[in-house]
Formats: C-alpha cells, sequence, structure tokens
C-alpha cells in the first residue's frame, strides 16, 4: 500500500470526507509530510474505488460547486488496520535492531547534519 492510499484511508477511517477534506486530514495526519496534489488525491480515490475499499457516501451542492464524499467499506476498515500492524512491526523490528546496534558499539547516532568523512 502506498503512504498515499495509507493516509487517505486513515483520513476515512472516523467519518465521510470530500476531497478537500481529505487533503488536509491527509496533511495533518502525517505533520505536513504528505501534502497530496488534487489529480494524485483523485488518481488514488480511483484505485481505492476499483479496489472496494472506499464507496461514495453522498453529494452534496455547496456554494454551487458539487462535493463527492467518501467513506471506508468494511474491507477498506480491514486493509487499513492489516497496514497499520504491518508498519507497527516494522518499526518495532526497526527500534530493536537500533537499540542492539548501540549496545554492540554500532554506529553512533546521528545528532545533526555533518560531513561525511568525520570531524573538520
Amino acid at each position: 500500500m502506498t503512504q498515499a492510499a495509507f493516509f487517505v484511508l486513515t483520513a476515512l477511517a472516523d467519518e465521510p470526507r470530500h476531497g478537500y477534506g481529505i487533503l488536509r486530514e491527509v496533511e495533518d495526519l502525517s505533520d505536513g509530510a504528505v501534502q497530496l496534489r488534487v489529480g494524485t488525491l483523485y488518481g488514488v480515490l480511483d484505485r481505492l474505488t476499483a479496489d472496494e475499499l472506499i464507496v461514495l457516501d453522498r453529494e452534496e451542492v455547496q456554494q454551487g460547486r458539487l462535493r463527492r464524499y467518501y467513506r471506508l467499506t468494511d474491507e477498506g476498515m480491514r486493509a487499513l488496520d492489516a497496514e497499520a500492524e504491518r508498519m507497527a512491526a516494522g518499526a518495532s523490528a526497526a527500534k530493536q535492531r537500533i537499540a542492539e546496534g548501540r549496545k554492540a558499539g554500532g554506529t553512533p547516532p546521528v545528532t545533526g547534519p555533518g560531513l561525511a568523512g568525520g570531524l573538520a
């Protein structure tokens, strides 16, 4: 699952949202790390709809513009849950290896930007 798809599904986990609401929610959920463009968002929504992970919930006209609201399907919630579990397991394994590496005198932690090759 792509990072964009993961965050779109996460944005829809608690309630249906329209396109702009999804964009804002994805940015908030990712602390600004993921900023989808409109074209990218609708490509992701099309793929998730084709995979039956989301469905069109409703359409509303607001200020003369049509807003489509999307929601997760039961399969979408299961896919999101499975991906979150997979990511958590991967993060846990990485943390464990980092701790083991530090105990074994492995590469010291990076404390900030620097030059390759050591101190000047």
